[in-house]
């Protein structure tokens, strides 16, 4: 066991995580908690490593597992399945999260920070200010680039005025021009010519479980769906082996094209029905179009997990 606390997000991490991740290390010492330490449970993704780059700034430490009595921080995310393994007998301290709440519990008392903001960095954001704490330009950046990222540079309907106001005077202390820097910052997360199929399925994919129902949904960004599209039969090849290997009975890929607002949806498994139920559309060759769609928190869980 580390003799630290430990501080991380998700499972499959996204620029949120790993940059809240990061600033919650910083606010901790901030604040005199020298011990917390940002850790990541998964590969680095394009979008994330443009970011860490631009700062040059190395990425946390990868964490596989936790052991018994870990004391631990949770980032962008609380259900247990997101998160490390080990992490049910983990001491969790504190959580910092946007995301409902399910799938988790803790026999100590805790810091619990839970707000329907567009990204994580906004309520660490927040944190800051409240706490007196002066917002140096590497945490702006990093709070900055999280907030674009979740709400795919305010255009996400997940985006709140908080989210509006926080990006606009991280952008001022870090002094970068956010619609510059949000879109080629963006853009470097949409080269998937790199990864194989199975590893783009799983670039940002979260595991869920309604009452032992078992469901994937994951979804890679885009400039251009019909460049995604050419690898369908590779893709939906790595989609049955997950569903095969995890015993899943829907997995979800979202293609979301990050310039027009629209996604194409490729749903596999014997509950893909539950997808045409939840969009009142017949998939047609395992997919449907869904125009407006992009965030997978507020746009597409809610009706899958309503009908699933």
């Amino acid at each position: 066991m580390e003799n630290k606390v430990l501080v991380f997000g998700h499972k499959n991490p996204d620029t949120d995580t790993i940059c809240s991740s990061i600033v919650r290390e910083i606010l901790s010492h901030k604040d005199g908690w020298d011990s917390v330490e940002a850790r990541r449970l998964g590969n680095i993704n394009k979008e994330t490593q443009y970011v860490l780059d631009y700062l040059g700034i190395k990425a946390p430490e990868l964490l596989e597992k936790v052991e018994e009595g870990q004391q631990v921080l949770l980032v962008d995310h609380n259900e247990f399945n997101q998160s490390v393994e080990g992490i049910e007998k983990a001491e969790i301290l504190g959580v910092t999260d946007h995301h409902r709440i399910s799938n988790f519990e803790t026999s100590n008392p805790l810091y619990y920070t839970a707000k329907p903001y567009g990204c994580t960095s906004t309520i660490l954001f927040e944190e800051f200010k409240q706490r007196g704490h002066e917002i140096e330009r590497t945490e702006a950046i990093l709070m900055a680039s999280a907030i674009i990222s979740d709400t795919l540079l305010l255009k996400s309907p997940t985006t709140t005025e908080y989210d509006k106001k926080a990006l606009e005077e991280l952008g001022k202390i870090a002094n970068i021009n956010i619609e510059e820097y949000g879109l080629e910052m963006l853009k470097a997360g949409t080269d998937l010519d790199d990864f194989s199929a199975e590893e783009l399925i799983n670039l940002d994919a979260k595991s869920l479980d309604k009452n032992g129902t078992k469901f994937v949904i994951a979804q890679v960004n885009t400039v251009s769906i019909e460049d995604v599209l050419k690898r369908k039969e590779e893709l939906e090849k790595a989609i049955k082996t997950e569903i095969d290997k995890n015993q899943l009975s829907l997995f979800v890929l979202a293609i979301t094209d990050i310039l027009n607002s629209n996604s194409q949806i490729i749903a596999l498994g014997e509950k893909s029905k539950t997808v045409e139920d939840a969009f009142n559309k017949e998939l047609q060759d395992n997919m449907i179009f869904l125009e407006g769609v992009v965030s997978k928190k507020k746009q597409l869980f809610p009706p899958i997990d309503k009908n699933i």
